[in-house]
Order: structure tokens, then sequence, then C-alpha cells
């Protein structure tokens, strides 16, 4: 069986680069972690790090070894934290993962009534896009991820538990003034775009209406996709909630029939989940109960 604190210095020296930096982060002599990495090869059979100059690089297994060491580490401290919750020991912690438009409206609503029904128990936050944040669900960094998925696409099968939380409207928004409702009436003027899966769908939906759409900007801050539509760079489509979160009054939205986004929340394992898991998870959909704006 393979040594947990061997698997942590191996993490440490992927996560920071060089034997010297792991140590620091460790608290190791240099020494100590040479002598745990040298123990982990003779362990698994296989050679995890090469001499490069005076540093050390992952081989293929070990960098293979090190992504799954640092899923085991996370999912071993959540279940610390869930013992250790249990056991009265401390309140316990609950981490989650949110895209930005989601912190900009419904998860501070639910964290604030979280806060309220359960003062003793931290709540962390960290803003990471879907696919980051299916990742630091899966590696056990948070306990809940809030994730995005278009309507048309195919259905995800990453071994994560969802809970839809709302379907949200997706608008084509173009400056105030400008007439044409539908997005192929816009087929000839420069697009506004977010994220890997935003941008497949805006494309997927252009080249339905018959045109491939002349992407100039790339960005995910949804404040600034808006002020480059108003200032007439270009015309984007957005989800309710980014409008709902902030709404220029130089853009004008206007709802695509048939364009949706279904916002679900994400838990890996089985149930049933940690108590401060299942809570906030509750909170997060009463939440969401008012979270989009009329337009």
């Amino acid at each position: 069986m393979l040594d947990v604190t061997r698997l942590r210095v191996l993490a440490a020296v992927a996560r920071h680069g060089s034997v010297t930096a792991a140590a620091r982060a460790l608290g190791y002599a240099q020494p100590s972690v040479s002598h745990h990495l040298a123990r982990l090869e003779a362990e698994t059979g296989s050679r995890l790090v090469q001499r490069v100059g005076r540093g050390v690089r992952l081989t293929d297994a070990g960098r293979m070894l090190a992504e799954r060491a640092e899923e085991i580490l996370g999912r071993l401290e959540s279940a610390e934290d869930e013992l250790a919750a249990h056991a009265g020991l401390h309140a316990g912690r609950v981490r989650l993962a949110a895209f930005p438009s989601a912190l900009g409206t419904f998860v501070p609503r639910a964290a604030a009534a979280f806060a309220a029904a359960h003062p003793d128990v931290e709540l962390r936050f960290t803003e990471a896009e879907p696919p980051d944040a299916a990742r630091l669900l899966r590696s056990g960094e948070v306990d809940i991820a809030l994730l995005f998925s278009y309507s048309g696409a195919p259905p995800a099968d990453d071994g994560l538990r969802r809970t839809p939380l709302l379907t949200e409207p997706i608008y084509l928004v173009t400056p105030a003034g400008l007439p044409g409702d539908r997005i192929g009436d816009h087929a000839a003027r420069r697009w506004i775009t977010g994220c890997e899966r935003c941008r497949t769908h805006l494309v997927r939906c252009c080249e339905a209406a018959g045109f491939t759409p002349d992407i100039a900007f790339t960005t995910d801050d949804y404040v600034a996709v808006q002020a480059l539509v108003a200032a007439g760079l270009g015309v984007t489509a957005l989800p309710g909630l980014a409008l709902a979160a902030q709404l220029n009054p130089a853009v004008r939205p206007v709802r695509l029939p048939g364009h949706e986004r279904v916002v679900s929340a994400a838990v890996h394992g089985e149930p049933p989940d940690p108590p401060g898991v299942a809570a906030l998870l509750g909170h997060l959909a009463r939440a969401t109960a008012t979270a989009l704006t009329p337009l």
C-alpha cells in the first residue's frame, strides 16, 4: 500500500516544481524529501523523478501519480473534516466553487442564510468556471461545485451527482437602439464571447442561423462584455444570471427562444451528503428562486 506521507511529498514536488521548494512548503529537510521520493519509487517500482541540472522533473509516471495523490489527499482531508464535525471536535467547513455570475447573484444570499443558520461552520468560496470547478470537486478541494450546461449539449458523464437549481434564458445583447432581434440579423457584425463552453454555444447558435461568427473579443468578465457592446464594438449572447448581476443601461437584451442554460450544484461520492454540504445545497436551491430579474 502506498504511504500517504510519501504521496504528499510527491504532490508537493509537482506543485512547487523542485525538491527545495517542496521541502520548504512541507517544513521538511531537503534530504528527507529526497528520501521519501526514493522510497516511493521503490514502493511503486517506477521512476517518478528525473535529474535535470540541479533540479528534478517528474516523469510521465510521476505526473500521473502526483495527480492521483492530489485527489487522494483531498479526499482524506474531506473525510477528516466530516469525522471531526460528527465527533464534535470542531464545527467543520464547507467549500464551494462557483462561476462569476452565480457569485454575483444567488450565492451571497445562500451564504448569508447558511451563516445565520450555522454560525460555527466555516464557509469558503473559490471562483471557477465549470471545467475547473468539476476538477476541484473530484480532487476533494471543494465540497460543492456550481456547474452549467447549455441546451443541446451532450449529457455529462463524469461521475458527479448534479442537482438542477435553475434554468436561465439566453439573451442576444446589442447596443441600445440597434435593430435586429434575431442572431441572424447580426451575421455581418463582430461578436464577443466568454469561456470555452460559452464560445462553443455561441458558434453553434450562429451556425444554426447560417453563418460563422467573427469573434473579435474574448473575456469571461460579463461587465466588460456589456461595456464592449455598449461601445458599439460588437454584439454577444449572455445568460440571464450575467444580466441579473449587472445590466448596462446602454445595451438591449432580447431573449432568444429555445436557448437556455441549466445551472446545477454538483457533489462527488455516494449519498448521504455530509450535514454541512446538505444544508448549503438547500440554501442554494432556495436562493435561486429569486435569482433572475425579469428583463
